[in-house]
């Protein structure tokens, strides 16, 4: 049987469903959250959306976003799971985590390569966005995708290719986005929303990660302390971009950015260009994601992990170089 058959078999099996998506959401995280849970309250179901982080305010224009909750209801009856851009059941934070026994039937939908396939049902697809695929999965189900829907997918989709520029956009993507924006997705609104509109937090992260940057063999990296990021007021556990600006160094084979968490952990941000793949670096450190998009989180102290990462790195550079002509 088909991916889409036995999902299909799953919704209708289903009355009480929870959506997840991954802790520190990006706009693939959310579009795909918000399109699945717009299209199942559509098919009458009890749809709870959850993710266990706050909801960044630059994606308050997407339907659903105000209904996503950071816990499940534990008294509600969940018979089925649907966990969206999560590479790993860890992703999905402490929504799942404190989950009571058994746990539901869990479908798992994602595009990132090191997926380890920890649902019942999977669907793991090299593909640019979620959102892409789940717009592919709404088509050969037959479900509508009006505007709200198309805004979320679009959002997902943008997002993600960073406005269509990755390494894995295709030919396939610009048709998804255009049928996006056929069904009436606003590109320029989501895009201004998402990829060009910024906090000041966020360029105080950026003015304390480029005066810290360091270069060498290839690799740049910065580290962000915890009192940092307390003394700026910033509170999102990603790096807002800076680590795509540091691998846009035309010198640059890998960029990296560590930043200190309150409870001490390191969260790493890996960013290359082809042919350098740092999702296998990512996945020897216990992370994960894309040949050229990945993360990782690690033990302190920051100056320990620093260390790793600069090693690992050089090394991966070295042995990932093209050969001289």
């Amino acid at each position: 049987m088909s991916f889409v058959a036995e999902f299909r078999q799953a919704i209708e099996g289903a009355q009480h469903i929870l959506a997840v998506t991954h802790v520190g959401p990006d706009g693939d995280a959310l579009g795909s959250l918000t399109a699945v849970g717009q299209a199942l309250s559509r098919l009458g179901k009890q749809i709870t959306m959850a993710c266990d982080s706050d909801m960044p305010s630059r994606f308050n224009y997407l339907a659903f976003i105000d209904r996503v909750v950071k816990r499940a209801d534990h008294r509600v009856p969940y018979d089925l799971l649907i966990a969206l851009d999560c590479g790993d059941e860890l992703r999905m934070g402490d929504v799942y985590a404190h989950l009571p026994e058994p746990k539901p039937f869990v479908v798992n939908i994602d595009h990132h390569i090191t997926n380890t396939y920890f649902g019942r049902l999977n669907w793991v697809a090299d593909c640019p966005s979620t959102a892409e695929m789940i717009y592919h999965l709404f088509n050969d189900l037959g479900w509508e995708i009006d505007k709200n829907i198309a805004m979320s997918l679009l959002t997902g989709v943008v997002t993600d290719t960073l406005g269509f520029r990755t390494p894995n956009v295709t030919p396939t993507t610009l048709r998804v986005a255009s049928a996006l924006m056929e069904a009436g997705a606003d590109l320029p609104l989501i895009t201004m929303q998402t990829l060009n509109l910024k906090p000041l937090s966020t360029l105080r992260l950026w003015q304390i990660g480029l005066n810290q940057m360091k270069i060498e063999d290839g690799l740049m990296w910065t580290t962000i302390t915890s009192r940092d990021r307390e003394m700026i007021g910033y509170r999102n556990d990603s790096s807002s971009g800076l680590v795509n600006l540091l691998a846009d160094v035309n010198r640059v084979a890998i960029g990296v950015v560590l930043m200190e968490m309150e409870d001490g952990t390191i969260r790493v941000g890996f960013r290359s260009r082809p042919p350098y793949d740092v999702a296998a670096l990512a996945k020897k450190l216990g992370g994960g994601g894309h040949p050229q998009a990945a993360g990782c989180t690690m033990e302190g102290p920051l100056a320990k992990a620093e260390a790793q990462i600069i090693e690992m790195c050089k090394v991966a550079i070295t042995q990932q170089s093209p050969a001289d002509n």
